[in-house]
């Protein structure tokens, strides 16, 4: 049995390798926070929904087959929160009251752990068919239709009263029939378990007539000749001890398989009630092939901000079409770096297959997304700031291929106007050769200016918006980079006017 809710064809895998940014992207774009609030305390569910926003799609048939899945939790969150408890049941029940079935090294005891587990397998799984039994017809997602269809088909009423027969017959109440052969120096050999003879009507038995048979009984007292009892009967049930073990492994890896996709969604459903509480919208991202050059949103936000703040805030507008890259300027802290982390966020909500925070929201899928935001001062003065800068970008430059994304926050700003523009003038333009998409907030005007003025028709230019006594909008307006950054705001706010 497969779930097959992250993927058409394959299970998620929580172990696949993380890309070796991830540390940067968790850092600079405050992952934390969301991933807190989609996890609402549970370390497993954070584990789940790291992994998937770390390893994002890249098809995007594949993101709106898990859109889809996601629009039906939304719709059906009772039930789905119902199914996650299956498993999680599971495991509490394995954990509390059984032993592994192969830390058992003698067929009996494998085979009564095993009986009990596939008991209490049996249960669960009959709860699971009831669920998908009642709300088949709620859901509209290719994913969860063919869940349950999966569970009606395999786990319909015939498969479960075969599995009580063999569960019964398994507990051997009426003692083992075995079946040998006499090997090497009278040894014991080729045990088999028979099924024991069907009870006749007693008249039939009695007619009936018998072959010789002969017999022996074992004195109570008589251990070591229990023990040798015990030995040949562990031989002759030694294949179906572990045939049994292996159904209820089987069993337990789907419960365990179903946890960990499930997870995925509960923890997409958690950040959707919590951002409805502080009256945050979502919407459903349409993705474009990476190829494409496309940022079309209205109302988009960062998350992690309203997360913290508990409250609403400023989203942004934007229309870049074949655009490559974005440049974005202005007024000390007037929401660049906001802006450049919803982007990021965006992008990779959008690419694991979730909503975004945003009123709507399409943009082409990146190979991988990168950030290179500024760091605090070395302590340690093993570097200066812009050899760390550059340290970085080195690495970066080393993983970077065609059609990824890159975020600048304020890079290369630790040297000169002059020195610090030419820099981020030749590695823009190196990564833009290569079909790099960029966004870069920048104070180096003669870096964003220059752009401005020889690849005005290539480049989107942002500006932070500032009204004229100085008040912040924490809006973006597009408009040519200005050659002042009001510093002088933030000398009247120390110093005062």
């Amino acid at each position: 049995m497969k779930a097959f809710l992250m993927y058409r064809d394959r299970d998620f895998d929580p172990d696949e390798k993380l890309p070796p940014n991830a540390d940067a992207l968790m850092q600079d774009l405050e992952l934390n926070t969301l991933l807190e609030a989609m996890a609402r305390g549970d370390e497993f569910v954070f584990a789940i929904c790291r992994q998937a926003l770390l390893t994002g799609l890249d098809d995007p048939e594949a993101i709106r087959y898990r859109q889809d899945i996601l629009r039906d939790c939304l719709k059906n969150a009772a039930v789905v929160r119902e199914l996650y408890q299956i498993p999680i049941e599971a495991m509490v029940n394995k954990r509390n009251s059984y032993l592994g079935i192969f830390s058992i090294h003698y067929a009996s005891g494998v085979l009564s752990n095993a009986i009990r587990l596939l008991e209490m397998f049996v249960e669960l799984l009959r709860k699971l068919r009831r669920i998908a039994d009642e709300h088949a017809e709620s859901f509209q997602s290719e994913g969860f239709r063919r869940f349950c269809a999966m569970i009606a088909g395999e786990l319909d009423d015939d498969c479960f009263v075969v599995v009580d027969t063999h569960l019964k017959a398994l507990r051997f109440r009426g003692g083992v029939l075995l079946s040998a052969q006499l090997g090497q120096g009278n040894e014991g050999t080729g045990y088999v378990l028979r099924k024991p003879p069907r009870r006749q009507a007693w008249v039939k038995e009695v007619l009936t007539p018998r072959s010789p048979s002969y017999g022996f009984s074992i004195d109570p007292r008589d251990d070591h000749g229990a023990r040798a009892l015990s030995e040949l009967r562990d031989r002759g049930i030694d294949l179906v001890a572990n045939a049994a073990a292996q159904s209820a492994d089987h069993i337990d890896s789907f419960l365990k398989m179903l946890r960990i996709e499930l997870a995925f969604y509960i923890g997409c459903l958690n950040l959707y009630e919590r951002l409805t509480e502080l009256g945050e919208p979502i919407a459903f991202p349409v993705p474009v092939d990476a190829g494409r050059r496309r940022h079309s949103f209205t109302g988009l936000y960062d998350a992690c901000l309203a997360l913290t703040m508990n409250g609403r805030v400023v989203g942004n507008d934007l229309c870049a079409e074949d655009k490559g890259l974005v440049i974005i300027t202005g007024a000390n802290q007037g929401g660049k770096s906001t802006f450049l982390r919803s982007i990021g966020l965006a992008q990779l909500m959008m690419q694991c297959g979730m909503y975004v925070p945003a009123e709507s929201f399409s943009a082409n899928l990146c190979g991988r997304l990168f950030t290179h935001f500024k760091r605090e001062e070395d302590t340690t003065m093993k570097s200066g700031k812009l050899d760390e800068e550059l340290a970085r970008m080195s690495t970066i430059v080393d993983e970077i291929r065609p059609d990824c994304m890159v975020l600048f926050n304020e890079s290369f700003a630790a040297t000169n106007e002059r020195e610090g523009s030419e820099i981020a003038r030749q590695i823009v333009s190196a990564l833009l050769e290569v079909r790099v998409k960029i966004f870069f907030v920048t104070h180096l005007y003669t870096f964003a200016h220059g752009l401005f003025e020889r690849r005005r028709q290539e480049v989107t230019f942002l500006r932070a918006e500032r009204e004229e006594d100085g008040h912040r909008t924490f809006r973006l307006v597009e408009g040519e980079p200005l050659q002042t950054s009001y510093g002088e705001d933030l000398y009247g706010e120390v110093f005062g006017a």
